[in-house]
């Protein structure tokens, strides 16, 4: 299992499809998922910060599973069939549910677990978003790297692709 980094989402224009991007933690390759409008809105609202006033599903998840006297310890993408990828998530006490790796990246950011990667998932699905210039990269990882940077070359990635790229149509 590779370990990876949650670089964002970002909204696919022209047909509005939201697009996750893990990254590799001590990688090239970074694995775009498509995933649902509500998914997408959970994971960006909490990166953003932004903490509504009442729990929303995935933040109500979270609250039953360490009431019930449990923990999620990790999430993993684990499979990617059809154009469908499959993820779990992982406890304590080695129990791992089945989940879809929208939700499951939806709860891992409210609970700050690590997201990891089949390696053969990010063998068949991964990519290498190419950098803009490659003293800035090397700039960047002297003093660890610049997130909007990241985010930016990302962008700029997506905008230079289309949902055929991703080997089939993704259902939500």
């Amino acid at each position: 299992m590779i370990e990876m980094r949650i670089v964002g989402v970002r909204v696919e224009m022209p047909n509005q499809q939201p697009i996750l991007m893990l990254t590799e933690v001590d990688g090239p390759r970074s694995l775009p998922i498509l995933i649902g409008s509500a998914e997408a809105t959970a994971i960006a609202m909490h990166q953003q910060g932004v903490r509504p006033a009442r729990p929303l599903t995935h933040d109500l998840l979270g609250h039953v599973i360490t009431a019930l006297g449990r923990s999620v310890v990790q999430v993993r993408v684990v499979d990617f069939r059809e154009g469908t990828f499959f993820g779990e998530l992982a406890f304590d006490d080695g129990t791992t549910v089945s989940a879809r790796p929208s939700d499951a990246i939806a709860l891992a950011v409210r609970v700050e677990i690590p997201v990891f990667v089949d390696e053969a998932v990010l063998a068949e699905a991964g990519i290498v978003v190419p950098p803009d210039d490659e003293a800035e990269v090397a700039d960047d990882s002297a003093d660890g790297g610049d997130a909007e940077d990241e985010v930016e070359r990302f962008r700029e990635f997506l905008d230079s692709i289309s949902p055929d790229d991703f080997g089939g149509e993704q259902k939500p």
